[in-house]
């Protein structure tokens, strides 16, 4: 029986994530769950696949398509441009999915419960750059207490990165041995392979190897 189910998506941070569930609950002990809710990058699901089977960690991809229905975002609506800044009335870029992170761990719990599994993996961080609500560790906090009150399960979720930056990130993937991982791994907004290299998430993910004095693998394998 697994003890851990990671939330996947393909991208960086989800990755070092599945190999901190790794060294915590061992080889053998982990899955992975990764939701297919309509996202534009389509790119990061094949990632996700290509990741978890080079880990063995076993994974089930969850459709989730109501998010196509709801729109009104970057990630989702490939007729909104993703933009620097913040919407002047939410605060928040117009890559923020709402409730997105909440309905992902609420559907992984209600997919680890029968099977027994009593933890759970997730990659957001409160120290991001977009500040998403989701990411808090407030948020994830008051999901847990609420899951182990829906369910009457003794459910835990671990956020691993927090508290981290994108430099710590880095430096902890290379510590846990996922930096070749990473080469499978996709965070452009754009979706594109190459990754663009402009949009927010590229630049983020560029200055976190850049202050950790790491070579992103994922570039590296572009390099002629």
């Amino acid at each position: 029986m697994s003890q851990a189910l990671v939330v996947l998506s393909g991208g960086q941070d989800s990755t070092t994530c599945l190999y901190w569930a790794l060294q915590r609950f061992g080889v053998g002990q982990i899955e992975a769950v990764t939701f297919d809710y309509g996202q534009r990058h389509r790119r990061e699901l094949d990632c996700a696949a290509r990741v978890a089977a080079r880990a063995g960690a076993p994974q089930t991809v969850l459709p989730i398509n109501t998010f196509a229905a709801l729109g009104g975002n970057a990630l989702i609506d490939a007729g909104i441009p993703v933009q620097d800044g913040v919407n002047a009335q939410t605060r928040l870029p117009n890559t923020f999915v709402p409730g997105r992170n909440l309905i992902f761990l609420t559907f992984a719990a209600a997919f680890a419960y029968p099977r027994g599994i009593r933890h759970l993996v997730t990659g957001v961080a409160q120290t991001d750059y977009s500040g998403y609500p989701d990411c808090r560790q407030a948020t994830l906090q008051t999901l847990e207490q609420a899951l182990r009150l829906g369910m009457e399960y003794e459910i835990t979720i671990h956020a691993p990165l927090m508290f981290k930056s994108k430099a710590d990130t880095v430096r902890l993937a290379s510590e846990l041995g996922a930096l070749p991982a990473l080469a499978d791994t996709h965070t452009c907004y754009n979706g594109v392979y190459p990754p663009c290299g402009e949009c927010p998430s590229c630049q983020l993910r560029a200055r976190g190897f850049a202050e950790a004095g790491l070579v992103d693998p994922l570039l590296a394998l572009n390099v002629v």
